[in-house]
C-alpha cells in the first residue's frame, strides 16, 4: 500500500497488496483459498468485494456503502468490525430489498466467518444483523442457503446464550415452524459435513491463524466450536424429520465410527462432555439402531462415567444413563456393573451427590426400576448398601448446609423405598427380610435421627413418610376407598411391626427425665404432621424434574426391555404406584395408642416432677390431637394418683375435656411465678374443643374471675380472635357482663395510677394497656368486641381523666396515659359511625387538637406522642365531617376550634416555633376539611369566618406594631411622614423572641387561605379566584406585615426568621394572584387614603411588583379620579399621592403642580404650606415641567418666609425641641433648593444664589451644634438633605461647563471658593468625629449611619489645600516622632483611629481623606532625612507615620485572629457589614494609604521605609492574610455583555464608593484584597520576592500559581507600556521596550564606549529574578562588564521600584565611575544599592574608601576592625 502510515483515500475502491495478489492467483486459473476446514466448492463462486477477480463488473451490483462496510469487517481490529456488523444490520433494514440482495452473493462466506469471530458481542451482532437481511430478502435468501446453513445450525449453538437465541430468532423470521424441518432436509447433509469436518478434522491451530491469534484464543474458540458442533448434531436431528433422520443414519454412523468421537468423552473441557452427552441422548432417542450397533463403545463410555460431577456434565451423563439402560436391553454386558458401575453409585450417594442431588437424585428411582436381578443379586445385601449409602449421604457437608439439596435426598429416599417395598410383597424369606431391613434399618433410624435434628424436621421428611404410611393402610384395606389387595396381611404386617417399633421410639425419647426439648418438638412435629398431612407447607417438596422413561409394570419387573414397537413413550418421573397422592390422614388404632401412651407418660412427669418441657410437649400433642379418647386416658391418670372419692359435677364427669381443664390445666394457670402461659392458654382451647358454648362461657367466666395476670387474659382474648370458629363459641364470654365489669374496673385502676405519678411501666401494666386497646379496637362484623355499654363506659372514664389534666403544660408527665387514650380514640373515631354526634366526643378531639396546636416547650411530649395525636385529630375531624347534617354551630368543635385559636393569636405572645406549630395544625384541620367531603366549602366558609379577627381587632393589633419601620422610607425619601412626640425608646429594637399578633394573624389566615384555595383548584379544576369570605382584606393585611417586615430589614432576627418561614410557606408574595386586582387595588387605595403610612408603601409596592403602572393604567387612574379629588391634602393623602405621583399622567402632575404653586403663594392664607411644597416636590421629582416664572414666584416666596417666618428655617436653633412637621418643612426647602441646583442653575439671581448658599452654611451649623440630636430620624433626614444640597453644589462647581458657569453671576464661583469652601469644610471635618463621640456603638438602633454616609459622600469633595490647613482642634500623641506639620498631624491622629470604627461609610470617607494628603508627608521626611548626617550604622530605616503604622499594628492583630483557622489559598468568606468585615476592612484601608504613601516617596527613603517594612515584618502578615483574602478564581462578577476577555479584579479598578448598596458589598473585600496585592508586588516587588522565597513549599507554590494567573500577565504589560510611556530622558542612555518578548532594552554611549542590556521579565513577575543579558559592548574590560551586569541585575532584584528606576540607578552608579570614583571595594559598586550613598569611609593605610554601611556590615560579620583590602586596623 505505500507508505505505512498514509492515509487511504476515503471511497478508494482500488484493491490493497493482498487484494491484488488474489487477483493474480484467480487470473492464473486457481482459486481464492477458502475458510480453513471448507473444500473449494463452498468457496469458489463465493468472495467479497475487494478479492473478487473483475471486481469492477460486480461493483455495479453492490451499494458503495455495503462494499465500504464489507471491506471493514475483514479488518483485524475488534472494534472496527463489530461498528462494521451493526452498521451492516441497519443499512439490511434502511436500503431498498433490491440494494440488499445485491450483496447476498458475498454474504455467505463472510457469514461463515464472522459467525464464528473470537469476540462474542461480533458473533451477536452477526446474528441480529443477519435476521434484517433475512426480513429484506425472503425467498431470495434460497439459493444461497446450502453454503450457509452449516454455521447457522452452528451458532444456534453458540455458547454465548445471546448470539445463540439472536441466532434463533433470525432462523424463526426465515422460517415458520412447519418450514424449518424442510429447509434443514434441503441443506442437512451440508450442514453435517460442516459439523463432521469441526469434529474430526480441525484443530485449534487450524481454526485460527496462529501468527495473529494467542494460544488461549486459538483453544477457546476451539472448544467453543466443538461445543457447539456436538450440540449442533443434537439440534440436527431434533428439528428432522424421521425418514431424514433415517437418510442420514450412514453419514452419523462414519461420525461416530471415529475413535475421535468416542475421546470427547473424556476431553478435559466439562463444555465439551456435557455435550457430548447430550448429543448421546439425542442419538439414543433419534436414531437408536446406529446406538445398538455401537453398544460396545457406548456402554462403558456412558454407564462408566457416573461419577463425573461437573454441574454442567452431571445432568446430561444421567440422561444418557437412562436412555441406554432403557434402549439397548444387553447394555449390562458390555460393562461389569458390580466392579464398575456400583462402586462408582455408592461413591456418589454417599457424598450427597457431591453437592448436585437436584439433579441426580430424581433419577435414582427410574434407574432402580431398569436395573436386571445380574446386578442386583443378591437383593437384601443390595438394598443394604444402596439405602445405607442413600442415608450416608444427608450427612454430607453439602446437604447439612442446603436444605434443598436435603430435601431432594430425602424425597429420593423414600420414592425408592415405596418402590422397593411394592416390589417386594411376596410372602418368601428374601422378601420379609428385605421389609423388614428398609422399616427397621432403613427408616426409623432415619426417623430418630431427624428428631434430634431440625433441619430434617423442617424437610419433607415427615411428610413424604405419612403419605407412604397412607397408601400402605389403603393396601391394608383401613380405608373405606381402599381396593381389594391380595397382599393385604403382608400390609398389615408391615404397619403392625413400624407402629411398634415407632412406638418404642417416641417412648423412649419421651420418657426421660431431662428429655431434649428439641427432641420432644421433633416428636411432636412428627406426629403433627402424621395426623394433619394436608396442613403442611409443602415447601421443600419440590417438583420432580422429569426424565425420558418407560417403565415396566410391577409384575413384569422381571422382564425388562423396550415396550411396543420399539418407539419410546414418555412417562412420568415416577410410577403412579409409587406416586399415590395420601387423601385423608391415617387410620390405623396403633396411632392413637402411641398419643394416648406419650400424653399418660406427660402428665406422670408433670405430676411428679413438675417438668415443664413435658407441659410444653404435651400442649402440642393436644393442639394436634384434642380427642375425647386423649382426654380420658389423661383424666384415668389423674383419677390414679388423686384417689378422690368425692362426688364430682356431674356435668364435669361427663366431658373428660372438661375435667381436666378445670382439674389440671386452670391449677396450672393460677401457679404464681408462672412465666409464660401460652402454651396452658393453649392447652385451654385444645380442650374447649372438646366442650359445648354453654360449658366453654362457663369455663371462661371462672378463669375471668379467678384473679390471673392481665397478661394471661389478654392471651386468651387474642386467641380466642385467631379464627372465626373460636369467636363464634367465644363471643357469649366476650360480651357478657362478667369480662365487661372487670375491664371497667381495670381501666379505672389504669387512669388513677396515670393520673397519680405515672411511675409503673412494668411488664404487667403494659399487658393491661394492650387488653384495653385490643377490647375497643377488635371488630368483628361491625360489631366491639365486648358489650356495646361496656365500650362506652371505658371511653367515657379515658375521656373524663383527659379532661381532668386541665394543664396541658403537664402533657408530658402523663405521656404513657396520653398516648393510650390516642389509641383508644384513634380506634373509636374510626371505626365507630356517628360517634362525633356525642358532646363528649367533640370536646375530647377538641382537647386533641388543642394539644397538637401548642408548641412541645410548652406540652413537653415527644415527637412519636404528637404524631399519634395528630393522627387521632385528623380520624376525628374526618369522622366530624362526614356526617351529613353537619354545621358549625356556636359550641361545635369547629366553632371552639376556631375561637381558641384566634384567642391564641391575638392575646398569646407567640414565639416563631409556636406560631409554626399552630399554623401547621390549623392547616392540617383545613386540609382533612376538604379532603372529606365536597360540601366542604359551607363548613370551610364557616370555619374561616370564625377565624377572622374583627375590623377592630385589626386595627389594634396593626397599631401595636412597632414604629420603627418609618425610619427607611423617611431617610430613603420614599415617604413622608410624622411622629407624635418621638422618644429615644421607639427606635431601640427590644431584642425579644415574641412576634407582634399581627404578623401571627397574617400568617395563619394567610396559610389557611392558600391551603383552601390550592386544595379546592386541585379538585375542581375551575377558575383560581377563592369563595372564602372577605379574602381581599386578609391579603391586604398579609401585604401591609410584609411591607412591615421589608421596612424594618427584617431584623432583629426573629423578624428574619418570620419572613423565612412565610417564604418556606409560599405567601412571601402576599397571596395577591388569589383576589382580582381592581379589587384589591381599591382595598389598598382605601386604606392609604385613610390610614397613609405604610398602607402607601403596600400600594406602591403591590403596583410596582405587578407593573401595574403599564398593565393596568385605567385602574389605576380610576382609583383616584381627577387630581384634585386628593386635594386639600391630609399627612394620609400625601403618602398616597407620593406613592401615585410618578404613574399619574402628565396633566394630572400639572395640575397638582397648579394648586400646590397657588397654595404657596398665597401662604398667609393656607395653612398646610408643608403640604404644597411636599406635593409640588413629588410633581418635580418625577420630572413635572414647570415655567421658569412659577419656579421664580416660589423661590420668591421661600425667600419672603426668611425674612417673615424666619423660625421655618430653623437656623441656630434647638433641633431637639423642634417638631417632626417643623423638620420637615425645612427638609422640603433643602430639597427644593436641591432641584433648582441641578435643574434651574442659571434662572437664579445673585441674591438668590446667596439665600441658596447662606440657608446651606447656616443649616450645616444648626447640624454640628445638634449632633446629639441625631438619634432623632426627622434630624438625621434634616442633616442628610443637606449634605445632600451641598453635594450637589460642589458636583455643579467642578463639573459644569464653562459655557454654564459663565452665565451665573459672575462673582458667584469666586465667592463659593475663596468663602463657602472654607465655611463648608470647617464645619463638615469634626463632624463624622463629633458623630462617633457621640454614638459610640454603630450597632445602636440609635447610630445615624445614614447621616455619615450623607456626610461622607460630601466629605470627598473637600480641597487638599481644606485638608492641609483644617481648622480641627490639634490632637498629638505623647512620645510621637513626627516630622509633620501641625495640621496634618492632627488630621492624621484624628482621623486614622476612624479607620477601625465599624461603619464601612465612615471608614472609606476616612480613606479617601487620608488618601489626598499622603502623596505629600515622605516630603517632610526627606527633608529631615536631607539634614541628618550619614552615621555608621547598618542601613538607616524610617518609619511611614507613626498614627498609620499604630492602626496597622492594632488591625494586624485582629487579623489574626480572625484568619487564625483558614490556610493560605483557601478563601475566607467575610459575612458583609459584619464586626470582622469593618476589621479586614480597616486592614486593607490602612494598607492601601500605606502603599499610596511608598509609592509617592523617591528612592533613597523608599529604601529606608521599606527597610522599616521588614524590620517590622508586617509586610510578611500582610501577604499571608491577602492569600486568605482573594478568592481561587477572583472572576470581576459583571453585570454587563459578555467579553471575550475574562475581567478579574485584577484588570478592573476599585472605586470604594461610600453610599454602595449591600449587594455591592459582597465582592467589595475580596476586591480589595486583590487591589492591595497589585499595589504591592507593583511598589514593593524586591519584598514580596524576599516573602516569597523564605515560604515553605506548600505556600509558595499557591502564590506563585496564584500569581502566574492572575498578576503577572497584567503587571509585566503595565511594566513594559511604563517603559513605553515614560517621560523620563537619559543622557547618554535610550530606553526601549518589547512587549511581546516581555523585554527592554538599554543602551548606555559615552564616547566611544557602547554597552546594550537586554532586561527579560520572568513568567512569573515579581517573583522571579529579572535576567539582565548581555548585548553587544565596545571599549569595556570584561571584569569590569561583569560587575555592571551584577550591579544592574542586583539593582532590578533588590529595590523596590520600576524597571525605569532601577535603569536610572544603574546609570548614575555607571557615570559616577566615569567621573573617577572608585568602587566600594566590598559590594564593588559605586552607589551603595539601598542608601543610595558613595564610598566616604577611606583607609588611613592603604587609602581605599568603603560604604558606611558596607563597612557596618563587614565589621559585624567578620568579629574583626580591620581593613578588608590591607588588613590594617581600620581607624
Amino acid at each position: 500500500m505505500g507508505g505505512k502510515n498514509k492515509q487511504r483515500t476515503k471511497g478508494n475502491v482500488r484493491p490493497s497488496s493482498s487484494g491484488r495478489a488474489a487477483e493474480v492467483l484467480t487470473r492464473e486459473g486457481g482459486v481464492i483459498p477458502g475458510f480453513v476446514g471448507f473444500g473449494s466448492a463452498v468457496t469458489s463462486e463465493l468472495s467479497y468485494v475487494p478479492a473478487v477477480h473483475g471486481a469492477e463488473d460486480i461493483d455495479n451490483l453492490v451499494d458503495a456503502d455495503f462494499r465500504l462496510v464489507l471491506r471493514k469487517l475483514s479488518k483485524r481490529d475488534v472494534v472496527t468490525r463489530l461498528k462494521a456488523v451493526q452498521d451492516f444490520g441497519s443499512m439490511c433494514q434502511e436500503r431498498d430489498a433490491e440494494e440488499v440482495k445485491g450483496v447476498l452473493p458475498y454474504w455467505p462466506r463472510i457469514y461463515c466467518k464472522i459467525s464464528v469471530d473470537h469476540d462474542r458481542r461480533i458473533r451477536e451482532a452477526t446474528q441480529q444483523a443477519f435476521e434484517q437481511l433475512v426480513l429484506k430478502v425472503r425467498r431470495s435468501l434460497a439459493p444461497f442457503l446450502k453454503s450457509l446453513m452449516g454455521h447457522w445450525i452452528l451458532s444456534q449453538c453458540d455458547t454465548y446464550t445471546p448470539a445463540a437465541s439472536a441466532a434463533c430468532q433470525a432462523f424463526q423470521a426465515a422460517f415458520s415452524p412447519t418450514k424449518q424441518p424442510e429447509a434443514l432436509s434441503f441443506c442437512k447433509d451440508e450442514i453435517l459435513s460442516v459439523l463432521q469436518d469441526i469434529l474430526l478434522k480441525e484443530t485449534a491451530d487450524t481454526l485460527s491463524d496462529p501468527q495473529s491469534v494467542t494460544e488461549e484464543e486459538r483453544d477457546t474458540k476451539y472448544v467453543r466450536m466443538l461445543t457447539s458442533s456436538l450440540l449442533g448434531v443434537k439440534r440436527l436431528l431434533s428439528l428432522l424429520l424421521p425418514e431424514d433422520r433415517v437418510a442420514l443414519e450412514e453419514k452419523l454412523a462414519h461420525l461416530v465410527n471415529s475413535g475421535k468421537f468416542w475421546k470427547y468423552s473424556k476431553h478435559k473441557t466439562p463444555q465439551v462432555r456435557g455435550a457430548f452427552f447430550e448429543m448421546v441422548c439425542a442419538l439414543c432417542e433419534f436414531t437408536p439402531g446406529l446406538v445398538q450397533a455401537e453398544a460396545a463403545r457406548l456402554c462403558p463410555t456412558v454407564l462408566l462415567s457416573i461419577d463425573d460431577t461437573d454441574p454442567v456434565v452431571l445432568p446430561p451423563v444421567w440422561e444418557a444413563v437412562l436412555h441406554v439402560v432403557s434402549t439397548i436391553p444387553d447394555c449390562w454386558t458390555h460393562v461389569n456393573a458390580k466392579k464398575g458401575f456400583l462402586p462408582k453409585l455408592w461413591a456418589l450417594l454417599k457424598e450427597g451427590g457431591k453437592g448436585m442431588a437436584k439433579a441426580l437424585h430424581p433419577n435414582l428411582m427410574p434407574l432402580l426400576s431398569k436395573l436386571p436381578p445380574q446386578v442386583t443379586d443378591p437383593n437384601l445385601d443390595f438394598y443394604t448398601t444402596f439405602f445405607t449409602a442413600f442415608v450416608q449421604g444427608l450427612s454430607s457437608e453439602r446437604a447439612v448446609t442446603s436444605p434443598s439439596e436435603s430435601a431432594v435426598i430425602v424425597t429420593s429416599f423414600v420414592e425408592c423405598m415405596r418402590y422397593c417395598v411394592l416390589h417386594n410383597i411376596e410372602e418368601d424369606e428374601d422378601q420379609r427380610k428385605i421389609r423388614t431391613m428398609l422399616i427397621s434399618q432403613q427408616l426409623l433410624p432415619l426417623l430418630e435421627e431427624s428428631l434430634r435434628n431440625p433441619s430434617l424436621q423442617n424437610g419433607p421428611l415427615f411428610l413424604l413418610g405419612t403419605e407412604m404410611l397412607i397408601s400402605w393402610e389403603k393396601r391394608a384395606g383401613l380405608h373405606s376407598e381402599g381396593e381389594a389387595n391380595d397382599n393385604k396381611d403382608v400390609f398389615q404386617r408391615l404397619l403392625v411391626d413400624f407402629w411398634e417399633d415407632l412406638g418404642l421410639l417416641l417412648v423412649r425419647y419421651v420418657d426421660n427425665e431431662d428429655a431434649d426439648p428439641q427432641a420432644l418438638e421433633g416428636v411432636a412435629s412428627l406426629l403433627q404432621v402424621m395426623r394433619y398431612p394436608e396442613r403442611v407447607n409443602k415447601r421443600h417438596v419440590h417438583k420432580k424434574k422429569s426424565v425420558r422413561m418407560c417403565f415396566s409394570k410391577p409384575e413384569d419387573n422381571e422382564k425388562t426391555g423396550v415396550e411396543g414397537d420399539g418407539v419410546e413413550k414418555l412417562v412420568q418421573t415416577v410410577s403412579e404406584l409409587v406416586n399415590e397422592k395420601a387423601f385423608g390422614s391415617l387410620q390405623t388404632q396403633h396411632f392413637e395408642d402411641v398419643v394416648c401412651q406419650l400424653a399418660q407418660l406427660c402428665l406422670v412427669h408433670v405430676n411428679e416432677k413438675n417438668s415443664e418441657r413435658h407441659l410444653v410437649f404435651l400442649s402440642l400433642l393436644l393442639r394436634s390431637f384434642h380427642t375425647s379418647r386423649v382426654f380420658s386416658t389423661l383424666v384415668e391418670v389423674d383419677d390414679k394418683i388423686t384417689k378422690d372419692d368425692k362426688q364430682r359435677d356431674e356435668v364435669i364427669m361427663k366431658n373428660p375435656a372438661m375435667h381436666f381443664l378445670l382439674e389440671r390445666v386452670v391449677v396450672w394457670l393460677a401457679e404464681k411465678g408462672r412465666r409464660d402461659t401460652e402454651h396452658l392458654v393453649e392447652m385451654v382451647f385444645s380442650s374447649l374443643y372438646c366442650c359445648s358454648r354453654q360449658e366453654t362461657t362457663r369455663i371462661l367466666s371462672h378463669i375471668t374471675t379467678m384473679d390471673l395476670q392481665w397478661g394471661i387474659i389478654l392471651q386468651i382474648i387474642q386467641r380466642a380472635c385467631t379464627d372465626p370458629e373460636t369467636l363464634q363459641s367465644c363471643s357469649d364470654w366476650l360480651k357478657g357482663s362478667v369480662l365487661g365489669e372487670q375491664l371497667l374496673g381495670l381501666t379505672e385502676e389504669l387512669c388513677k395510677v396515670g393520673s397519680s405519678s405515672y411511675v409503673s411501666t412494668s411488664s404487667t401494666s403494659s399487658h393491661s394497656w394492650t387488653l384495653i386497646s385490643l377490647v375497643l379496637s377488635q371488630r368483628h362484623n361491625n360489631e366491639s368486641l365486648i358489650g356495646e355499654v361496656y365500650m362506652e363506659k371505658i371511653l367515657e372514664k379515658l375521656h373524663t381523666t383527659l379532661l381532668e389534666t386541665k394543664s396541658l403544660s403537664d402533657a408530658g408527665n402523663m405521656e404513657p396515659l396520653i398516648s393510650f387514650i390516642c389509641d383508644v380514640a384513634s380506634t373509636f373515631f374510626s371505626s365507630v359511625q356517628d360517634c362525633l354526634l356525642l358532646v363528649s366526643a367533640e370536646e375530647l378531639l377538641l382537647t386533641v387538637f388543642q394539644l397538637t396546636a401548642q408548641d412541645q416547650t410548652h406540652t413537653h411530649m415527644s415527637d412519636s406522642l404528637l404524631d399519634k395525636l395528630k393522627k387521632v385529630c385528623a380520624a376525628g375531624v374526618q369522622s366530624l365531617v362526614q356526617h351529613c347534617d353537619y354545621e358549625v354551630t356556636e359550641g361545635g368543635f369547629l366553632h371552639s376550634a376556631a375561637v381558641w385559636v384566634t384567642k391564641q393569636l391575638l392575646t398569646v405572645s407567640l414565639d416563631i416555633k409556636g406560631l409554626q406549630v399552630l399554623v401547621l395544625a390549623v392547616q392540617s384541620l383545613v386540609e382533612t376539611i376538604i379532603s372529606v367531603c365536597d360540601r366542604a366549602s359551607d363548613i370551610l366558609i364557616q370555619f374561616f369566618t370564625f377565624l377572622m379577627p374583627s375590623q377592630t381587632e385589626w386595627t389594634r393589633i396593626r397599631l401595636a406594631l412597632p414604629l420603627q419601620w418609618i425610619k427607611t422610607p423617611l431617610l430613603s425619601s420614599r415617604h413622608r411622614g410624622v411622629c407624635e412626640n418621638p422618644s429615644m425608646d421607639i427606635w431601640r429594637f427590644r431584642e425579644s423572641n415574641r412576634l407582634p399578633a399581627h404578623l401571627c394573624a397574617c400568617a395563619l389566615l394567610g396559610k389557611v387561605a392558600q391551603t383552601a384555595v390550592l386544595k379546592s383548584c386541585d379538585q375542581k379544576d375551575a377558575e383560581c379566584p377563592s369563595s372564602l369570605p372577605d379574602l381581599k382584606y386578609t391579603v391586604s393585611e398579609l401585604l401591609y406585615a410584609l411591607q412591615w417586615c421589608k421596612e424594618v430589614k427584617y431584623s432583629p432576627t426573629t423578624v428574619s426568621a418570620y419572613h423565612n418561614l412565610l417564604t418556606d410557606w409560599g405567601l412571601s408574595d402576599g397571596l395577591h394572584s388569589q383576589v382580582p386586582v381592581k379589587t384589591l387595588l381599591e382595598t389598598l387605595y382605601a386604606r392609604s387614603v385613610s390610614d397613609g403610612g405604610l398602607w402607601s408603601l403596600a400600594l406602591e409596592n403591590y403596583i410596582c411588583t405587578n407593573n401595574l403602572a403599564d398593565a393596568h393604567r385605567a385602574a389605576v387612574r380610576k382609583l383616584y379620579g381627577s387630581a384634585s379629588s386628593l386635594f386639600p391634602v391630609s399627612q394620609s393623602k400625601l403618602s398616597t399621592l407620593q406613592v401615585l405621583c410618578p404613574i399619574m399622567t402628565q396633566e394630572d402632575r400639572e395640575t397638582l403642580v397648579a394648586l400646590a404653586t397657588a397654595g404657596l403663594v398665597n401662604w398667609q392664607e393656607n395653612e398646610d404650606v408643608y403640604g404644597c411644597l411636599a406635593v409640588l416636590l413629588c410633581c418635580l421629582q418625577a420630572n413635572t415641567h414647570v415655567e421658569e416664572e412659577v419656579v421664580l414666584a416660589i423661590l420668591a416666596t421661600v425667600m419672603e418666609w426668611r425674612n417673615s417666618r424666619e423660625d421655618w428655617f430653623l437656623f441656630s436653633s434647638d433641633i431637639s425641641k423642634a417638631t417632626a412637621e417643623q423638620l420637615n418643612l425645612s427638609v422640603e426647602i433643602m430639597r427644593f433648593l436641591s432641584w433648582l441646583v441641578t435643574h434651574c442653575p442659571t434662572v437664579l439671581g445673585g441674591s438668590q444664589w446667596d439665600f441658596l448658599l447662606c440657608s446651606m452654611l447656616a443649616w450645616l451649623e444648626t447640624a454640628s451644634e445638634n449632633v446629639s440630636s441625631l438619634w432623632n430620624p426627622w434630624v438625621q433626614l434634616f442633616v442628610c438633605e443637606n449634605a445632600a444640597l451641598i453635594v450637589k453644589l460642589n458636583q455643579f462647581f467642578t463639573s459644569s461647563s464653562s459655557e454654564l458657569l459663565e452665565k451665573l453671576p459672575s462673582e458667584l464661583a469666586g465667592e463659593w471658593t475663596d468663602f463657602f469652601i472654607e465655611g463648608i469644610y470647617n464645619l463638615l471635618l469634626p463632624l463624622p468625629v463629633k458623630i462617633t463621640d457621640a454614638f459610640t456603638e454603630p450597632d445602636d438602633p440609635l447610630f445615624p449611619m445614614a447621616v455619615l454616609q450623607s456626610v461622607g459622600m460630601a466629605l470627598i469633595f473637600v480641597p487638599v489645600p481644606q485638608l492641609n490647613q483644617n481648622s480641627l482642634p490639634p490632637r498629638f500623641i505623647a512620645d510621637q516622632k513626627t516630622n509633620l506639620p501641625e495640621p496634618l498631624q492632627t488630621l492624621l491622629n484624628t482621623f486614622c483611629p476612624l479607620l477601625l470604627f465599624k461603619a464601612r461609610p465612615l471608614q472609606i470617607t476616612v480613606y479617601h481623606l487620608l488618601e489626598k494628603v499622603m502623596p505629600q508627608l515622605p516630603e517632610c521626611d526627606g527633608e529631615e532625612d536631607s539634614n541628618k548626617s550619614d552615621d555608621d550604622r547598618d542601613e538607616p530605616c524610617l518609619s511611614p507615620p507613626a498614627s498609620l503604622m499604630a492602626i496597622l499594628s492594632t488591625c494586624e492583630e485582629l487579623c489574626d485572629n480572625i484568619l487564625a483557622a483558614v490556610q493560605v489559598g483557601e478563601f475566607a468568606v467575610v459575612q458583609p457589614l459584619s464586626v470582622e468585615y469593618s476589621c479586614i476592612l480597616g486592614y486593607l484601608l490602612t494598607w492601601k494609604l500605606l502603599l499610596t504613601f511608598f509609592k509617592s516617596s523617591p528612592s533613597h527613603l523608599r529604601a529606608h521605609y521599606a527597610q522599616y517594612l521588614k524590620r517590622s515584618c508586617s509586610l510578611n502578615k500582610l501577604l499571608l492574610h491577602l492569600f486568605k483574602l482573594m478568592p481561587e478564581n477572583p472572576v470581576y462578577p459583571s453585570h454587563g455583555s459578555e467579553t471575550r476577555e475574562t475581567k478579574t479584579f485584577f484588570t478592573e479598578g476599585l472605586f470604594l464608593a461610600v453610599n454602595t448598596e449591600t449587594d455591592g458589598v459582597e465582592w467589595e473585600l475580596p476586591h480589595l484584597a486583590c487591589s492591595v496585592y497589585y499595589s504591592t508586588v507593583q511598589d514593593l516587588p524586591a519584598m514580596v520576592r524576599l516573602w516569597w522565597n523564605s515560604q515553605e513549599k506548600r505556600v509558595s507554590a499557591a502564590v506563585e500559581k496564584f500569581t502566574i494567573k492572575y498578576v503577572s500577565p497584567v503587571l509585566s504589560a503595565q511594566e513594559i507600556s511604563s517603559v513605553h510611556t515614560s517621560t523620563q530622558m537619559f543622557d547618554s542612555m535610550t530606553v526601549k521596550a518589547r512587549s511581546a518578548a516581555r523585554e527592554v532594552i538599554a543602551t548606555y554611549s559615552v564616547d566611544d564606549i557602547f554597552i546594550e542590556l537586554v532586561i527579560q521579565l520572568p513568567q512569573n513577575y515579581p517573583l522571579g529574578s529579572i535576567t539582565v543579558e548581555s548585548g553587544r559592548r565596545v571599549g569595556v574590560a570584561v571584569q569590569q562588564w561583569r560587575n555592571w551586569m551584577l550591579q544592574l541585575s542586583t539593582y532590578l532584584t533588590h529595590q523596590n521600584g520600576s524597571i525605569m528606576e532601577g535603569l536610572a540607578l544603574w546609570k548614575n552608579n555607571v557615570d559616577k565611575r566615569f567621573e573617577g570614583i572608585e568602587d566600594c571595594m566590598i559590594c564593588f559598586s559605586v552607589i551603595h544599592g539601598s542608601n543610595y550613598s558613595l564610598p566616604k569611609k577611606a583607609c588611613r593605610t592603604c587609602k581605599k574608601k568603603f560604604h558606611s554601611a558596607c563597612l557596618y556590615k563587614w565589621f559585624t560579620s567578620s568579629n574583626k576592625s580591620t581593613c578588608p583590602l590591607c588588613r590594617e586596623t581600620f581607624f
